[in-house]
Parts: structure tokens; sequence; C-alpha cells
């Protein structure tokens, strides 16, 4: 009998430090994973290299939060000249959707001429954040709406930005691996404790100024 999964199941597999992928957007079976190696986003050593602060000042992108939800999780599922395929099934997506409504997953969106540029979402859990995946469809879009997240978790009191795995792209903004025992040690510590994803927007145009520099 195939396990049915809930938004419930989903949040406790998140305190437990597992989380779900598809093997293909057509597979209707997931995985659930917990890596030995774990990518995290120290949230007090985000890198913004220059042409991003050059970017973020000339703020060519509208930035949202939860304005479009089920946009950017199309979005991040969709085709991409380097990814065919993706893990994000019609199944994830609506768990995702439904966590949406609960509260418990965000996204944030960066806009051009009333269009989606780019943005990202996740699973919000106490001080915990968990990354699921981002798209970019203009240069620097996608690490706009990093910048901007990392500066709503440092206002709303976050402990943990967990980005799953590392690549090419979060490393240079300053993800880094840690062993799974290290990782749940941080997740245990962050998982009860009180967060905003909303707190007051003068903190948190006060955390971009200090990345910008």
């Amino acid at each position: 009998m195939r396990l049915v999964i809930t938004p419930e199941l989903l949040i406790a597999a998140y305190r437990q430090g597992a989380f779900p992928m598809g093997r293909g957007r057509d597979d209707p079976d997931l995985v659930w994973l917990s890596p030995l190696r774990r990518g995290v986003l120290p949230l007090d050593r985000l890198h913004v290299g220059r042409s991003l602060r050059k970017v973020l000042r000339k703020a060519p992108f509208a930035v949202t939060v939860d304005r479009d939800f089920a946009g950017v999780v199309d979005a991040c599922a969709a085709p991409a000249p380097d990814r065919e395929d993706t893990w994000i099934t019609p199944q994830i997506a609506d768990l995702y959707v439904q966590l949406h409504a609960r509260g418990f997953a965000h996204s944030v969106e960066c806009w051009i001429d009333g269009g989606l540029a780019g943005g990202l979402y996740g699973v919000s859990i106490g001080a915990a954040f968990f990354g699921e995946s981002m798209f970019s469809r203009h240069t620097e879009a996608s690490k706009v709406a990093l910048v901007h997240l990392v500066a709503r978790l440092r206002a709303g009191g976050f402990a943990l930005l967990d980005t799953q795995f590392t690549t090419e792209h979060l490393r240079g903004m300053g993800a880094v691996e840690i062993a799974r025992p290290a990782y749940l040690k941080a997740l245990n510590l962050a998982i009860d404790q009180p967060a905003s994803f909303t707190p007051p927007d003068a903190a948190i145009e006060a955390e971009i100024a200090k990345l910008i520099g």
C-alpha cells in the first residue's frame, strides 16, 4: 500500500531532518532524503558579490513575498536548458501549496515589467527555514530573491537556513556542507524557537542595507 503523504506528515519529516523528492516529473513515487552531508547557508555569512551589490542598489526588480506562491513552484518545476526533468512532481507541488495555505511555506518573488523574473520557495518551522527550490529568468534575479530572504530571516530571528544540498551558485553566496549530526543538532535548536517570517519592513530594509554594505 502506497503511503499517503499529508501536510502533517511533511511537517513531521522536516522536524526530523528529512524531505521528499520525486524521481521525475511523471513518477508517482517519492523518496525521502536525509543526506549525510547537508547544505546550509549561515545567516551571518551570506556573501554578496560586487556585481550583485550593484544590482541590489539599482533595484531593477519589484520584490514581493507570498504574492504568487503557486507560480513560483511552477516556475521552479519548469524545464530549463540544464534540466529537462524535475524532482518537483505534481504531488509535491500540491503538497507545498497546501503548506502555503496553512502558513508553513513561503515564496519570494522578483518581478520585472509585470512578469516573474525569478524567485524561490521553502518551508518555515520555528526558527528554521528549509529552502526548496529557486529559479531565474533574468540575470541575478534568483540571487536577489535569496538576499531578500536572508534579510527577512535575520530580521525575523531565524537561526537556520537549510539549503538541503549545495550548488556552485549557492556556494558562491556562502553555503557550506555540514555533517548530518551537526545539522540535526542545529535543527533541534532552531525548530522550536520562535521566529517571524513577517518582521517589520524597516527591520528587513536595515538588514538589506547591512548586506549591501
